[in-house]
């Protein structure tokens, strides 16, 4: 349905570890911004092993990071510490001054800049809203805040319409 595609992300991924990261280093891609809880770890949960080697492997292809979470500060500052990354707390997403603040941190600009998350309506929307790369990924943790449960279930209609149009583009 038309009036979804704003909602659309460019591409989907089972998990922000299974992204090509050199392949869209290739195409482009300078830095990348992620969302935090039920992206890269479950809710509220320390950065894992495989977290911080994956911070570590992106600055190794040359890529600037940068943390957008709507979270407090006290959470987003202790996983921006453990993966060495800077961070934007109390983001505001869906608004787009959160991914124009954090490009500028990473020095990249709409062109050169990936937006993974979990949420098409506050991840996916803004980085969309803001003219930038977006990938969704499945949510690590079922269990989740009863404010998502509930933007879990139009989400669904949206990735429905999602899939179905870009079966009829392939």
């Amino acid at each position: 349905m038309r009036m979804f595609r704003i909602f659309y992300p460019k591409e989907r991924a089972a998990s922000a570890y299974d992204i090509p990261y050199e392949a869209l280093r290739k195409k482009g891609i300078r830095g990348v911004i992620f969302d935090i809880d039920n992206t890269l770890v479950p809710h509220d949960a320390p950065a894992q092993e495989k977290t911080v080697k994956l911070f570590e492997r992106l600055r190794g292809l040359g890529y600037a990071t940068c943390l957008l979470s709507n979270n407090k500060e006290e959470r987003v500052s202790a996983f921006g510490r453990q993966v060495s990354s800077p961070y934007i707390f109390k983001g505001g997403k869906p608004s787009v001054k959160g991914y124009e603040k954090a490009m500028k941190l990473m020095g990249t600009d709409r062109e050169s800049t990936l937006f993974v998350g979990d949420q098409l309506f506050t991840d996916v929307f803004g980085a969309n809203r803001a003219g930038i790369f977006s990938i969704l990924v499945a949510p690590i943790n079922p269990k989740e805040e009863i404010q998502i449960v509930l933007k879990r279930y139009p989400e669904r209609v949206v990735l429905w319409f999602y899939e179905r149009d870009r079966r009829k583009r392939q």
